[in-house]
């Protein structure tokens, strides 16, 4: 199985008449993902390549019968493609869009919750979520991944969500679904959605959980691994060098003082009984370990 997206997922591409979205949403549709509309308020009734643009979310919905929306729009109206689609009914929205203000997040994270709670938001400034062999939404490059299972990855970095899957393809090891849930200040969906989703899913039984400085979600990771998680978990946590008060990479990603650092995320994973690597590479290693003994 798969978590949140599968071979029957229908996706809608929010701005699938511009350079950015065209690009990746055609490169998902070659991949096998149903690519099945395009949404731009301004070019209803045209096409991409025999993918028709609607208007609205709302009637490419009705139209197609999708049930997910890909946004790939400038910040300023980011926000506001992901309430749409919301308000449509989407129940995964992957949003990879970069340099949303940090207010606009909380925003837009308030208001699924509380008026669109069937919604799921990955993202924002995230690479997006591939089921391999089944769907693909956002910016991976799926001939990295290799399908079968039995592994679930969740990573809040884009470039090692990437290296990840990678590494397990060469040494045999298929995926299940992979999550790159951003390094923004508030995302959609936490490590915690997505543990909790793995654990529930029968075909994953590891999970390689990819976190960074900054935060306090890794911490709340390692809190559901100790209190609910039976499958093993590998981690690795980037930003071991990094000193405290520097940005590195992510929004999010930034310690002060003691809080957020790398060493406190990786001694909390590790108090929690998951393994822990200091490397992408050993990470693909322990994992590799472990499915051996599965």
């Amino acid at each position: 199985m798969s978590i949140f997206v599968d071979e029957s997922t229908k996706v809608v591409v929010h701005g699938l008449t511009g350079g950015q979205a065209r690009f990746h949403g055609l490169r998902n549709r070659d991949y096998g993902t149903k690519v099945v509309a395009g949404v731009n308020p301004a070019k209803g009734g045209q096409d991409v390549e025999g993918i028709p643009i609607f208007a609205t979310a709302t009637e490419a919905r009705e139209a197609t019968g999708a049930n997910a929306s890909f946004v790939a729009v400038p910040a300023k109206v980011a926000p506001g493609s992901i309430l749409e689609a919301a308000a449509a009914g989407m129940e995964i929205i992957v949003c990879i869009t970069e340099w949303i203000p940090a207010q606009d997040e909380a925003r837009v994270y308030s208001e699924l919750r509380h008026r669109h709670p069937a919604s799921r938001l990955i993202g924002p400034n995230c690479p997006g979520i591939i089921s391999p062999g089944k769907c693909n939404i956002g910016i991976t490059a799926g001939e990295i991944a290799l399908a079968g299972g039995p592994v679930g990855i969740v990573s809040r970095s884009g470039t090692l969500t990437y290296q990840a899957l990678y590494e397990l393809k060469q040494m045999g090891i298929g995926v299940t679904t992979c999550v790159g849930i951003g390094g923004d200040p508030v995302p959609g969906t936490t490590f915690v959605d997505c543990l909790s989703a793995f654990q529930a899913d029968p075909e994953t039984k590891a999970v390689m959980l990819i976190g960074e400085i900054g935060g306090i979600e890794e911490e709340k990771a390692a809190d559901y691994i100790a209190e609910s998680m039976t499958k093993p978990v590998v981690s690795y946590i980037a930003g071991v060098t990094a000193p405290p008060g520097r940005r590195m990479g992510h929004a999010g990603a930034i310690i002060s003082g003691s809080k957020g650092t790398a060493q406190a995320k990786m001694d909390a994973l590790a108090a929690a009984g998951a393994k822990v690597a200091l490397n992408p590479t050993e990470a693909g290693e322990i994992m590799a370990g472990v499915v051996r003994a599965l």
